[in-house]
């Protein structure tokens, strides 16, 4: 029988991501007393968040509200700028059109309703903001213009969200173990009281409290699940984030009777380098990005086109489009730039960890490149480029209709010939980000049962929860996810923590 240890924590959080921090926080700040447990060694805390840019979509109405989020905005670049707005409506409008009309309508309400105010709530935890200038607005005759409604990012992005998270947690009294592995849910009477973990030791020890809260990521990076529950050949795709994020938190949700729900066979997977390692890596992750595709013609092996690279901004198209190119031949493709929007390529493009050819002819590209076919390469190229809307004027900071067609496959915008070298090629696989499936919440973040009822003492956050993203996600949205059921189901826990009295006898859910 595993140790059992009398426990004065009110809430106890597994995860160590944005989410869990987010309840932690949110917990600590109601008067609780915090444990967060983190699997991974302190040099690999922050799961999925600690791999991201940091961009977090977020209603606003004005320059006003950027700058109330970045209080280090100054008046140059606010005078430089174009912010627009990114209202409630459109928020609700992407996200029903973007999940097919499948999202849950509440935790959707939730999800939008909640971000400023969530993103203000940060701020004054100690996490710093900034317009993300040049990745999410081209400066045009010197002017930046916003688009794709995800306008500011974290400073130093998932690293310094990580960071400041953690600080405001330890600043505010919240315990925190690492080498800490949640294998179980434990309950008495009243409902879940506890976990038992693996710790540093090897050793099995339980750990009591009055409530729980899951936020420690989906399943993505469990090969195994990813085939069942994704489909054939997701095994072989590359995990863009945290090794550590293998479903033990559904898995143990699912065996206490939590109700599965959302899109268990969806994910977010994006284009991704080619020869990535199998697991993100803090140090190399961020230069795995291949998200330039708008500017580009990507075909594979059979020298054929086989998305409209240019449907909509990066923003709505990058979640989906990693599983197109998982289903191309030999699960690979390459994105193909000529040298008129070279200079618009995103930073990862200009490291070391690229798998890259250029050539001055589009026909020694395609000799470098070696894996393709040539022919039917060079007649996709003609055939593009002589379909080209040259009569459009390109401007990459709005949907400019400037469209091409190939191979059968539209190209809505920012179409451009391929025919002034050099040229550039650069070979992509898919990358797995997150998992979709999760469990099933409250509009309080309780976890729900397989009867509809609230599980007593349990609650999820983050990539836990099901049924707000399917097929695809509007980029951002993810870390203010996190950020609003984190809080949302910390401050929940905390106050269930304070309606219960109890000295646990713990028992395996």
């Amino acid at each position: 029988m595993p140790e059992q240890q009398q426990s004065d924590y009110d809430v106890l959080v597994v995860g160590g991501g944005n989410a869990a921090l987010c309840a932690a926080i949110s917990a600590v700040n109601a008067g609780c007393s915090v444990l967060v447990l983190e699997r991974s060694p302190i040099e690999e805390r922050g799961g999925n968040s600690a791999y991201t840019d940091g961009l977090m979509r977020t209603v606003y109405d004005s320059a006003d509200d950027i700058r109330a989020f970045c209080p280090d905005l100054t008046d140059e670049e606010v005078a430089i700028s174009d912010f627009g707005t990114y209202t409630e409506e459109k928020f609700f409008d992407d996200m029903g059109e973007i999940t097919q009309y499948r999202t849950d309508p509440d935790l959707c309400e939730i999800l939008v309703k909640g971000s400023r105010e969530t993103i203000l709530w940060m701020r004054d935890q100690g996490v710093r903001f900034f317009p993300n200038f040049g990745r999410q607005a081209y400066r045009v005759n010197g002017r930046f213009k916003f688009w794709g409604g995800a306008t500011i990012a974290v400073a130093s992005g998932g690293p310094g969200l990580v960071e400041a998270l953690f600080n405001a947690a330890e600043k505010r009294g919240v315990e925190i173990r690492y080498n800490a592995w949640v294998r179980d849910l434990v309950r008495d009477e009243s409902g879940i009281a506890g976990v038992t973990l693996i710790n540093e030791q090897g050793n099995t020890e339980t750990i009591g409290a009055r409530a729980v809260v899951l936020a420690c990521g989906g399943f993505e990076a469990n090969a195994e699940w990813r085939a069942r529950y994704l489909g054939p050949g997701w095994d072989l795709a590359k995990v863009r984030g945290s090794r550590f994020n293998t479903g033990d938190g559904l898995s143990m949700a699912l065996a206490a009777g939590a109700q599965p729900y959302g899109h268990w066979s969806g994910c977010h997977a994006v284009s991704w380098e080619r020869y990535a390692q199998d697991f993100g890596d803090l140090a190399l992750t961020p230069q795995y990005q291949r998200h330039s595709y708008p500017l580009c013609i990507m075909v594979n092996r059979d020298g054929k086109r086989f998305v409209d690279e240019g449907a909509d901004f990066r923003n709505y198209t990058y979640a989906k489009y990693g599983q197109a190119v998982l289903q191309q031949p030999g699960q690979v493709a390459w994105q193909v730039y000529d040298s008129k929007v070279n200079h618009l390529l995103r930073d990862e493009y200009r490291t070391r960890y690229v798998t890259k050819v250029a050539a001055p002819t589009i026909e020694e590209l395609a000799d470098q490149i070696g894996e393709i076919d040539k022919e039917q390469f060079l007649a996709t190229v003609s055939e593009f480029n002589a379909s080209v809307k040259t009569d459009v004027p390109f401007d990459p900071n709005i949907k400019d209709g400037r469209g091409a067609s190939s191979n059968g496959v539209v190209r809505s915008n920012w179409a451009n010939t391929i025919d002034t070298g050099p040229f550039e090629a650069y070979a992509v696989t898919c990358g797995v980000t997150f998992t979709f499936g999760g469990v099933k919440i409250s509009t309080e973040g309780e976890v729900l049962d397989t009867n509809g009822g609230a599980i007593p003492g349990l609650f999820a956050a983050g990539e836990m929860v099901g049924g707000i993203f399917y097929f695809n996600y509007p980029g951002a949205s993810g870390l203010t996810s996190g950020a609003v059921f984190g809080r949302l189901a910390g401050g929940s826990a905390a106050a269930y923590a304070k309606t219960i009295s109890r000295k646990p006898a713990l028992s395996v859910a």
